[in-house]
C-alpha cells in the first residue's frame, strides 16, 4: 500500500484514510487500486470508516489523469470507479464517510456510497464537473437524487457550487454534524 492511501485498525472498525492532503487527496488511479484491493480483503468487520487528512476528506478523481485517457480508455475509467462505488455500497458492513474540508466529485460519489455521512461544521459538498464540461462518472448522478430529492440535485449539478455543512444537513445529504466526525464515526 503506498503512502496515499493508510488503514488503521480498532475494535471492530477499520479506517481507510486518503493521505495526500498537500494534493487534497485525489482519488487517483492508485488510489482506487488500492480500494480495491481493502475491500476485497473485508470479511466480516461491523464497520468500515473513509476520511481523509489535513483538513480534506477528497477532492474526487484526479483531473491529470481524466484528461490524459484516451477517448477509448475513459469509459472503462468510469465503469472502475461504478464499480468500485457499488462495492461500497454492497458492503455488508456499516460504511461511514467521516468528511473534513472539501468532499467534491468522485469523492462525494463515494460518500454517498457509504450508509451515513458525518461531517465537521468546515465541511463542503459539491459536484464541479459541469463548471469544467465533465460530470461525474461514478454514480453520484443517481444516488444524490435518491438521498436529496430531484431539486437540491439538480441545483448542485447545474450550478457546480459547494454548499456548507448546514445545508448538507437540511437537504439530508449527511446525517450528522460532529466537531470531530471520526470520533462520532467511530462511536457511531
Amino acid at each position: 500500500m503506498s503512502n496515499s492511501v493508510t488503514t488503521e485498525s480498532h475494535p471492530g472498525t477499520l479506517i481507510v484514510r486518503f493521505n495526500r492532503p498537500e494534493i487534497r487527496n485525489p482519488l487517483s488511479l492508485d488510489v482506487l487500486a488500492e480500494l480495491e484491493q481493502i475491500l476485497d480483503s473485508i470479511w466480516v468487520l461491523p464497520k468500515l470508516i473513509f476520511t481523509g487528512s489535513g483538513g480534506v476528506f477528497a477532492s474526487g478523481a484526479d483531473l491529470r489523469e481524466i484528461a490524459a485517457l484516451s477517448h477509448e480508455e475513459a469509459p472503462e475509467f468510469a465503469r472502475r470507479g461504478q464499480a468500485l462505488m457499488d462495492g461500497i455500497a454492497a458492503l455488508r458492513v456499516l460504511t461511514i464517510a467521516s468528511i473534513e474540508g472539501p468532499c467534491f466529485g468522485g469523492a462525494l460519489d463515494l460518500a454517498l456510497a457509504c450508509d451515513r455521512r458525518i461531517a465537521a461544521p468546515d465541511a463542503r459538498f459539491c459536484h464541479p464537473g459541469t463548471g469544467l464540461g465533465i460530470i461525474t462518472g461514478w454514480g453520484g448522478t443517481q444516488r444524490l437524487p435518491r438521498l436529496v430529492g430531484e431539486c437540491a440535485t439538480l441545483e448542485m449539478l447545474f450550478t457546480a457550487e459547494p454548499i456548507d455543512a448546514t445545508d448538507a444537513k437540511r437537504i439530508g445529504l449527511i446525517d450528522e454534524i460532529a466537531t470531530d466526525p471520526l470520533a462520532a464515526a467511530i462511536k457511531f
